[in-house]
């Protein structure tokens, strides 16, 4: 029998078997580890919070990446803030159509450390239509005047600590103003489950600042409660208005994703519709 590396959160607790360590430090920002799991391979904890792994990391990373790039039109310029694992921007330039992907991390080691030692996911690092940067993300939408995006994705981490501003209403209009009129944001917001209040909080501030605002579904193990959200908002375009000549050869390379699981992932269960549609109140009762 190994060892077990243990989550806690909210009275809940995940365990996996561990069978290896291949890395384990700690940058001015976090401590940043990578492991063998009997089921789940190689996997990344930061802070002793589960990130990814490679047995269940194609489901979060399709889902944040494909409702988004598929719905848009013609994009080109795809801004992802977060994701230092690397499967986020994988996903985007599986597209060939995208011409420039700017990524902003703000933690170099955690890319570091999974391009030697978590390899099998982000196998894009190389590519030349990448622009990796090592930046505070809330500064750069803050200060950037660069040209504005498609497609901006939000691979952040929960809104807890330093992670809180990720999710406020300052650093959302801030993402907003970077995107093109046409444009397309999706980020990861949550479990509806654990974190209700936040999916809640979530969805009424962006529906403050877009015109179109669709929470979707999908599962992965490895997170707190095993179900996950992700939503994806816009002024103009239509969340179901998948461009399926595009959408073929991505679909092919999916291991999750295929319009069968769009279309379906946007169907809301009932406690998510009811929630939404009382409006901004205690939302811990389904």
């Amino acid at each position: 029998m190994g060892l077990w590396y243990e989550e806690t959160f909210k009275g809940t607790r995940l365990s996996l078997e561990v069978t290896d360590t291949f890395f384990s430090g700690k940058s001015e920002y976090q401590k940043v580890e990578i492991f063998e799991t009997r089921e789940y391979g190689r996997a990344l904890a930061i802070d002793s919070v589960f990130m990814t792994s490679e047995g269940d990391e194609f489901v979060y990373h399709e889902m944040l990446t494909h409702p988004a790039l598929l719905t848009a039109k013609d994009p080109k310029r795809v801004l992802v803030i977060g994701g230092g694992d690397g499967g986020t921007v994988r996903e985007v330039l599986r597209h060939p159509g995208v011409e420039k992907c700017v990524m902003i991390e703000i933690d170099e080691l955690v890319v570091r450390a999974c391009q030697e030692h978590l390899p099998t996911i982000g196998t894009a690092w190389d590519d030349p239509r990448l622009d990796l940067r090592f930046a505070d993300g809330i500064d750069y939408v803050k200060n950037s005047d660069e040209e504005p995006y498609d497609v901006i994705l939000l691979d952040g981490t929960d809104p807890i600590g330093p992670g809180e501003v990720l999710f406020g209403m300052e650093f959302f209009r801030g993402v907003k103003r970077m995107l093109k009129p046409n444009g397309i944001m999706a980020l990861q917001s949550e479990t509806p489950m654990l974190l209700r209040d936040v999916f809640f909080e979530t969805q009424f501030k962006l529906r403050e600042l877009f015109g179109k605002v669709h929470p979707y579904f999908g599962p992965v193990p490895l997170y707190a409660s095993g179900i996950w959200s992700w939503t994806w908002c816009s002024d103009t375009q239509d969340h179901t208005a998948v461009d399926e000549g595009r959408a073929a050869p991505i679909v092919d390379g999916c291991k999750y994703y295929n319009l069968d699981i769009h279309r379906g992932a946007f169907a809301l269960p009932n406690y998510v519709r009811r929630g939404i549609a009382a409006g901004p109140q205690d939302k811990k009762e389904g």
